[in-house]
């Protein structure tokens, strides 16, 4: 059976450098009847068990280290008994959610690889938005998971600490606009995209300066 993707957003905060702001968050699932991988799962763990159902939870990876991505993530992974995996990178955000009490299971290397259902995905290193931010790449299923890298319209906030502008410009340069147009982009927030779609408008990312 090919992988299947399923989407569940939820609701939240949003807490960065003295400011709050209320963000819905896309929950992606991979998998097939008998097991998943769940990215990001945010703010409402109940629901997304809701979606997940009988089904082994084999890993949770987390595209980046922001308290909406992560926030909900380490009592979700408790529950379905599954490793927490994060790029090294944002190790001092999610430190300032969770302190000493929990740590990630996991590190995520840039090229490493995730297998599931007969399908893989592939770590791509992404900084800018933040210093660990990572993608996940399928390639079989031409389908880009992006975090808060790329969106529908153009690259993710570089506007707080952490962040760089010049940086996530180049990670979508080099890492994301290389892959192939019609590769459809899976993001943290919003409706999804495609390479094709976001490519002819870096120049414009660029001139504008977010």
């Amino acid at each position: 059976m090919t992988a299947q993707i399923e989407q569940v957003v939820t609701s939240g905060t949003f807490s960065l450098d003295g400011g709050t702001w209320e963000v819905d968050n896309n929950v992606w699932l991979i998998g097939d009847e008998q097991r998943v991988v769940v990215i990001d799962p945010a703010h409402e763990p109940e629901k997304i068990l809701a979606a997940i159902g009988e089904r082994e939870v084999q890993a949770v990876l987390l595209t980046h280290g922001h308290d909406d991505h992560i926030r909900a993530a380490g009592d979700f992974a408790d529950q379905v008994q599954a490793p927490v995996y994060l790029n090294p990178a944002d190790s001092m955000l999610w430190e300032a959610v969770y302190g000493q009490e929990r740590a990630v299971d996991q590190e995520i290397a840039d090229g490493d690889s995730f297998e599931i259902a007969g399908t893989t995905l592939r770590a791509l290193h992404t900084p800018g938005h933040s210093p660990g931010s990572t993608c996940f790449y399928v390639e079989d299923l031409g389908v880009l998971f992006s975090g808060d890298t790329l969106f529908n319209g153009g690259p993710g906030a570089t506007g707080r600490s952490y962040s760089s502008f010049e940086t996530i410009i180049d990670s979508i340069r080099e890492r994301l606009l290389t892959l192939p147009d019609q590769t459809v982009v899976h993001t943290g927030h919003g409706d999804s995209t495609s390479i094709g779609a976001e490519a002819p408008h870096l120049e414009e990312w660029i001139a504008r300066g977010h």
